[in-house]
């Protein structure tokens, strides 16, 4: 989009990969390479359709191409539901895939109550051993493990203080059902603090309360920060319509929520984050590695760029030459 300017992050914050998928339900195969002996069965659970999960999504489908494997792919998608994610994670066992590559953090918990034997791999995750998912991120020690899409919170909300010297309050919004999103609030708040900022907490259960629960923002807060939530990243458009109409500057977790109408943000590339998950579902199949045994992965640092939305920047008359 022409409206959105990019820079390279520098810094010495080693940061991961937070969900984005692509069409449901459908199959499809590669043949490509020489590898034609074994042609690997593999499921996708993808919580919910955004920009972020879309790319890690087709980053992982890139790097099974890039291995020239041979491969039957299952597209699924939840559209947000966690029922849907465990009736889909059911299937996906039922039908003997050799690896199920989930994206999100409530895809993977509901792949994980669904088997303890296939290997799975979890993307756009913010913390695994956090959430519960393996004993350690260092150790996973099961049949888990993935990429984190761990954002530079920290640097999230000195961009804020940057765009926004004289802002005083911060609201930080979230969904109550994912506990991705309760650990980047907490990172927040403790960010605010040490900004000498207050953050005050604004929570959905759904989708449906996002523009109710912005509206009720107005007046009180300054700016608004959204970490890499998918309830919220898939219903962005609805925050920044409320947020902009009000003069409500949005600091974002990831590149998407900017594209559609947030300020700016410190983002990872989930492209790449998806790449990373798709060569370690290589390893898996072909290698033989166990995902007990195999780290969780993160992006590096340099991979994160300074991404703003000049169109916003224009509507709310902020002046983003300070980041110069």
């Amino acid at each position: 989009m022409s409206n959105i300017t990019r820079r390279a992050l520098l810094s010495s914050m080693g940061i991961a990969a937070l969900g984005l998928a692509a069409c449901g339900g459908q199959s499809s195969s590669s043949t490509s390479g020489d590898d034609a002996e074994k042609t690997y069965k593999i499921g996708v659970l993808q919580l919910v359709e955004h920009e972020a999960l879309d790319a890690s999504n087709k980053g992982f489908v890139a790097a099974l191409d890039e291995s020239g494997i041979a491969y039957e792919i299952d597209q699924q998608n939840a559209q947000g539901e966690q029922n849907a994610c465990q009736t889909i994670a059911t299937k996906l066992v039922s039908d003997g895939d050799d690896l199920i590559l989930a994206i999100a953090t409530p895809a993977v918990e509901a792949a994980a109550g669904a088997t303890t034997t296939i290997p799975i791999i979890g993307t756009a995750v913010t913390d695994f051993a956090e959430s519960g998912l393996v004993a350690s991120n260092e150790e996973p020690g099961g049949n888990i493990t993935g990429s984190s899409d761990l954002t530079p919170v920290a640097e999230q909300i000195d961009l804020l203080v940057k765009l926004l010297p004289d802002a005083k309050t911060v609201a930080v919004l979230y969904c109550t059902a994912e506990s991705n999103s309760e650990i980047q609030v907490a990172m927040a708040e403790e960010a605010c603090a040490a900004a000498n900022l207050t953050a005050v907490r604004y929570s959905v259960s759904s989708s449906n309360e996002i523009q109710q629960v912005v509206e009720s923002m107005v007046g009180k807060v300054d700016a608004l920060y959204c970490p890499t939530d998918n309830t919220i990243a898939a219903g962005m458009a609805t925050v920044t319509m409320v947020a902009n109409e009000n003069k409500i500057p949005t600091i974002c977790g990831e590149v998407g929520m900017v594209n559609a109408g947030g300020l700016a943000s410190y983002s990872i590339d989930y492209f790449e984050l998806g790449k990373r998950a798709g060569n370690m579902a290589v390893r898996i199949l072909v290698d033989g590695e166990s995902p007990a045994t195999m780290p969780i992965e993160h992006l590096a640092a340099e991979e994160c760029e300074l991404v703003t939305n000049e169109e916003t920047a224009a509507l709310l008359g902020i002046d983003l030459s300070v980041l110069a």
